[in-house]
């Protein structure tokens, strides 16, 4: 109010020009005083738009949080990829001897194109394990997109089904030591003593997985229970003697791991 006073005052104060140009311009200035008086207190602006808000981004597709969508990060061709992709929820295990025998062939058919090279993997009931090497970061978008291509067609034939099979896009890590290489390979190939561990005997290896074509277990062949049928197995389904996986080039995947160790057939891998 005091302000407002001041204001009002000013404006009819003779010595503030109205002597000079009359009682126009005083009255002019009362008027603006006065409006400007009146109008109320400017609010600050809405927040209605932008900014963190409840419920935004985009909807999750299942009940475990989605696979980042910010761009992957540069790769080198010297290290190897872990690679993990989910199929949608309500369909059959994949490790069914029939869904197994149509997932190995798919993969075995984009096991190396594009610069990218399959190496090993384990078919679990609702998930794959893979573990390549890529020339790029293209070579693996665009060697997992046929491998993609090719398992959805395949298995949505076998199923009699139509429409996505993965759940959400494929996660893929980046194996840089001999250390991280281990494990990885260790966790990929005992994947299903982690989550199955009935359905693989003690002394066996896992037949959904590359275990039978690894050539580094600390024993004999002859003492890897089940390797020998799945590899009969396998030819007899394929036709070829021919690994349904490719051969390691990188020095990570074909001794480097070795310098951590080996792992045998009945470890359980932790998570």
């Amino acid at each position: 109010m005091l302000a407002v006073g001041r204001q009002l005052a000013l404006a009819f104060d003779p010595g503030s020009g109205a002597g000079r140009d009359g009682a126009g311009r005083g009255g002019s200035r009362a008027t603006s005083a006065i409006e400007s008086a009146s109008k109320p207190a400017s609010s600050p602006p809405s927040k209605s738009r932008g900014g963190p808000r409840t419920g935004a981004g985009r909807p999750p597709k299942g009940e475990r949080p989605g696979v980042s969508h910010q761009r992957r990060p540069a790769l080198s061709r010297h290290h190897p990829i872990h690679v993990t992709q989910r199929i949608r929820g309500g369909l059959p295990s994949l490790r069914t001897h029939r869904l197994f025998s149509t997932t190995r062939k798919a993969l075995s058919a984009g096991k190396e194109r594009f610069g990218f090279a399959l190496i090993h993997f384990s078919v679990q009931s609702n998930h794959l394990h893979l573990i390549a090497e890529v020339e790029s970061r293209a070579a693996l978008t665009r060697g997992m997109q046929g491998l993609s291509v090719r398992l959805a067609r395949a298995l949505n034939r076998e199923l009699g089904r139509h429409g996505p099979l993965f759940s959400d896009r494929y996660h893929a890590r980046p194996l840089k030591t001999p250390r991280t290489v281990r494990l990885a390979l260790r966790y990929v190939l005992l994947n299903a003593r982690k989550h199955q561990r009935a359905a693989v005997p003690t002394g066996f290896i896992d037949p959904c997985s590359s275990a039978p074509w690894f050539p580094h277990f600390p024993r004999p062949h002859e003492l890897a229970f089940g390797s020998s049928q799945a590899l009969r197995d396998w030819q007899r389904a394929s036709h070829s003697s021919t690994p349904p996986v490719a051969t390691p080039r990188t020095w990570l995947l074909t001794i480097g791991f070795l310098r951590a160790g080996p792992f045998d057939i009945d470890e359980v891998p932790a998570s």
